[in-house]
């Protein structure tokens, strides 16, 4: 067997370490020389036209004109939403019967001329005709009918507007043919 001293294996360790950082780098030194050529051949090609700048236009001032008017952020009508418009359901005032329905499960049926009276004819969910007039209340939001005509009933609800208080909706059932 050969036996080799702790110098000359030390030797050879080094020209091995020496021959793997040349070749470390001539495979560097090709990739760039690509790169190089890469950067020559797309500078000989013909260069592209680059679009002009957009026109600039000037600065329009604008004067507020607005500052003297109501603030979109606050209630149209000094006191209004928080419950101070006056508007308020009664609560004392004994229900009807057909305020236990909802106003989309109603349907005006017809109309009926009595003594000069008009009634509107409206029908419940469960099939059931019942006769209103001018003044009686339907529906949950505290309907009152303000009006009855041979193809609608037209009432005002009172529903809670979003500051806490109460606002009046028109709202009415149509004829359904």
């Amino acid at each position: 067997m050969l036996k080799l001293s702790h110098t000359s294996g030390l030797r050879l360790l080094g020209a091995a370490l020496v021959c793997a950082g040349y070749a470390a780098l001539t495979a560097c030194t090709s990739a760039d020389s690509d790169l190089a050529r890469f950067i020559e051949d797309t500078k000989k090609e013909p260069g592209g036209r680059v679009e002009p700048l957009p026109e600039i236009k000037p600065y329009e001032t604008f004067v507020y004109t607005a500052a003297d008017m109501r603030s979109p952020f606050l209630p149209s009508t000094p006191g209004a939403g928080a419950g101070y418009s006056g508007i308020r359901p009664d609560s004392k005032r004994n229900r009807e019967f057909l305020e236990q329905f909802s106003l989309d499960t109603l349907k005006m049926v017809g109309t009926l001329r009595l003594g000069g009276n008009m009634f509107g004819l409206v029908q419940t969910k469960d099939g059931l005709v019942h006769r209103v007039t001018a003044g009686n209340h339907i529906g949950q939001a505290e309907g009152k009918i303000t009006d009855i005509t041979p193809a609608k009933i037209s009432l005002i609800e009172i529903v809670p507007d979003s500051l806490g208080g109460y606002m009046e909706r028109p709202a009415a059932l149509a004829l359904n043919e």
